[in-house]
């Protein structure tokens, strides 16, 4: 069994671990449930359908790519994800035995993959402090989509342990990397993490990564207006012909707890038009649908940066991802208040039949539009629910 199981039980199970996942469970399960986000049990298909890997929502959007949160914990304290005055000593982080095994993330990673998921990106919080994270890493990369190819498998991280991890996730069969960097001056960069993390320990992570082979390595930089804009031409300077991709994110109003202000969203638009005065630019195509970024090309060869652009222009119409929270509620948009509990079903005895026609049905009714209706005034649904914190599901 793994080490890294956690949830309790009244007894011991009587087969072996690999059996598990698909029978009825003998022994019985505490569920230690976390009640911090509204969620329900997904309805089960009264009939099993066979995953086509051809799943559509409602808007006719394709399931392509699944995010896995592996822990709700950071060891930074970024402003826009988890702010040092809500995310204190105090605050209850979910306890180990809500976490979802590894063997439990592999099984409904291998049914999405079923219905049609290509690429799984890994995320936290912070997704390196997860104990023996190598260990799903190789997991996750033995998995095949139906027409026998590996997936591609990432994994976005804020660098800080990166140095010493880089060549064990390689090795684990880890394909490529996301480093979020907001600054590249020590005093800004520290201001922003706010446990006084120096820059040049993300740097040198960044270069072990790149001298193992976990690229093309991308570069997320977060821009809020006021506090770190000036870094921009800093940071494109920096990036220019390093083989990384920079990227550049409008602050965004993920969660209730970071604050967000519009006057502090910088357009994409205006990061772009800073850049190319000084490196001229030419528009370039995505390189894959539903893509985030819209990406821009050095006109001298240098290499590229991209610009995601949630807040101002709005990319909902092809929106492929699906989120998985660590304890195993799947999410289908970012800025959702709602989840639904797979882990339920997981540990509930249900079959990989029933539990993929479960994932197919939520899916399938998939109607999430956050960004677009931001843009025109409608996403406040007056719930009273609140949305889901970036550090709970990932970026």
């Amino acid at each position: 069994c793994s080490s890294d199981l956690w949830f309790a039980r009244a007894a011991r199970p009587s087969g072996p671990c690999e059996a598990r996942h698909n029978r009825a469970m003998a022994e019985k399960i505490i569920p230690l449930a976390d009640h911090r986000y509204a969620s329900s049990v997904p309805p089960v298909p009264a009939q099993d359908v066979a995953p086509t890997g051809l799943l559509g929502d409602a808007l006719g959007r394709p399931l392509r790519e699944l995010r896995i949160s592996v822990t709700d914990r950071c060891n930074f304290r970024c402003s826009y994800c988890m702010p040092k005055e809500v995310f204190d000593k105090q605050y209850s982080f979910l306890p180990h035995a809500s976490l979802l095994s590894f063997e439990e993330l592999t099984r409904v990673a291998r049914l999405f993959v079923a219905h049609g998921v290509h690429k799984i990106r890994l995320t936290g919080g912070e997704p390196l402090l997860r104990k023996n994270i190598e260990a799903l890493i190789g997991m996750l990369a033995e998995l095949r989509t139906p027409e026998g190819e590996a997936l591609d498998l990432t994994l976005t991280t804020n660098g800080s342990v990166l140095e010493r991890k880089a060549q064990a996730l390689k090795e684990a069969g880890l394909k490529r990397i996301t480093v979020s960097l907001d600054a590249l001056d020590d005093a800004i960069f520290r201001r922003m993490n706010d446990v006084d993390f120096p820059v040049d320990e993300v740097l040198r992570g960044l270069e072990a990564a790149q001298r193992v082979g976990l690229g093309p390595i991308k570069v997320n930089m977060v821009v809020k207006r006021g506090t770190n804009d000036d870094q921009i031409l800093p940071m494109a300077r920096h990036f220019r012909g390093s083989g990384m991709v920079l990227r550049f994110i409008e602050y965004m109003d993920v969660g209730a707890t970071n604050g967000w202000r519009m006057d502090e969203v910088l357009p994409s638009a205006e990061v772009v038009e800073r850049i190319a005065a000084a490196f001229p630019l030419d528009a370039a195509e995505a390189a894959a649908p539903g893509e985030t970024a819209q990406r821009w090309r050095y006109r001298d060869g240098a290499g590229e940066i991209g610009v995601i652009s949630s807040v101002t222009q709005a990319f909902c119409h092809d929106c492929n991802r699906a989120r998985l929270s660590t304890e195993g509620k799947l999410f289908l948009c970012l800025f959702a208040n709602q989840g639904h509990d797979l882990r339920a079903l997981l540990r509930g005895g249900y079959s990989d039949a029933q539990i993929a026609g479960a994932i197919g049905l939520v899916w399938q009714q998939r109607d999430d539009r956050y960004s677009e209706l931001r843009g025109q005034q409608q996403a406040d649904t007056g719930s009273g629910q609140r949305r889901v914190e970036m550090h709970y599901i990932g970026g």
